[in-house]
């Protein structure tokens, strides 16, 4: 058995992504945004889907954002340190200016694909095998007709789709995912753990500079959303 649908939904905004710091490990809260962020995504989100399970990563980002949709629709939240973010080391907490400064050829080779070694850092094929272990764990789980909803990170959520799809870690072609926006996976039916894509970076009808802002005007409702998507 393997659920019918499975949601990767990004964690709100932190301060250090507002500040564009590289977080990882570091256990940030959701700033005043970012609170906002997740109670409007968790509306949307469950207007379009009735999680029959809704499991986080441990990181308190992560839980707080699965905790706004498990208040909205009564399903407890439940934490798995395999969806955490990727650990990048040292490089935690800096910006991306203050690590070209301070590692600069490790810093190119991330930069162009690679995966500089560092002390307490995870390669993209290490971060993509839990992730995706842990939803497929999860899903299978489930029975068919429920939807499972996922709770994680920005890099954690596209290196796990990309295993989930048979592609390798090292493949850029997911763009990153905005804060509490989402992406929607399905089984593909043609073989026993096979997925596919069914849409990317989801989340209210907003500009995104209104949405990193916290603007509740801008927000539109659901059904005018859907409208505009059409």
């Amino acid at each position: 058995m393997t659920a019918r649908a499975v949601v990767l939904w990004r964690h709100g905004r932190t301060a250090y992504n507002a500040e564009g710091r590289m977080q990882g490990g570091i256990d940030i809260p959701l700033d005043e945004v970012g609170t906002w962020q997740a109670v409007q995504g968790a509306q949307h989100l469950a207007q379009r889907h009735r999680p029959a399970r809704i499991v986080a990563s441990d990181l308190g980002r992560a839980m707080a954002t699965a905790q706004a949709l498990a208040d909205l629709v009564g399903v407890p939240c439940e934490t798995d340190v395999r969806l955490r973010e990727r650990s990048f080391g040292d490089w935690e907490g800096r910006t991306a200016n203050e690590i070209r400064e301070r590692w600069p050829e490790e810093f190119a080779v991330w930069r162009s694909g690679g995966d500089p070694r560092r002390t307490g850092a995870e390669t993209r094929a290490e971060v993509a095998s839990r992730v995706a272990a842990a939803v497929e764990e999860l899903a299978t789980s489930m029975d068919p007709d429920t939807t499972l909803v996922v709770t994680s990170h920005g890099a954690a959520i596209t290196l796990g789709i990309a295993r989930l799809l048979g592609l390798d870690a090292g493949w850029r072609g997911i763009a990153g995912l905005h804060n509490a926006h989402w992406s929607l996976l399905r089984p593909s039916g043609r073989r026993p753990g096979a997925w596919y894509l069914e849409s990317h970076n989801l989340g209210p009808a907003v500009a995104i500079d209104d949405w990193n802002s916290g603007v509740p005007g801008e927000v539109l409702p659901s059904s005018t959303a859907d409208a505009l998507r059409a």
